[in-house]
């Protein structure tokens, strides 16, 4: 498994993804975060089909700093159950990928 991932996170708006992608950079969890301003998402929550618009975070970093960035976003989201998915990077550029490496630390916790 690669140790290099995608993390996929939607938030109810910019503003909130902004705020999240900015203290996981500074915290050194990710290493670069994009955020697509709007999307469309449907979706079963609580007995009914939602169709909200939402903002979306894409995020690299490392598997191994997974567990942290969970937590911090869990911290940070105001959602009850907010989407954390973790996309294995199954190739990519050599000097992008150490980048990565040198970019995010993982702490010990």
């Amino acid at each position: 498994m690669s140790e290099h991932i995608v993390v996929l996170i939607t938030t109810p708006n910019v503003i909130e993804a902004r705020k999240i992608s900015k203290t996981l950079v500074e915290e050194k969890l990710a290493a670069c975060c994009n955020i697509v301003q709007k999307v469309n998402s449907i979706y079963f929550w609580k007995g009914s089909i939602e169709d909200d618009s939402e903002s979306l975070i894409i995020i690299k970093t490392k598997k191994d700093i997974f567990p942290q960035l969970v937590k911090r976003v869990k911290e940070l989201h105001k959602y009850t159950v907010p989407e954390i998915i973790a996309l294995p990077i199954i190739d990519g550029s050599e000097s992008y990928l150490q980048w990565i490496d040198e970019t995010v630390t993982r702490k010990e916790t």
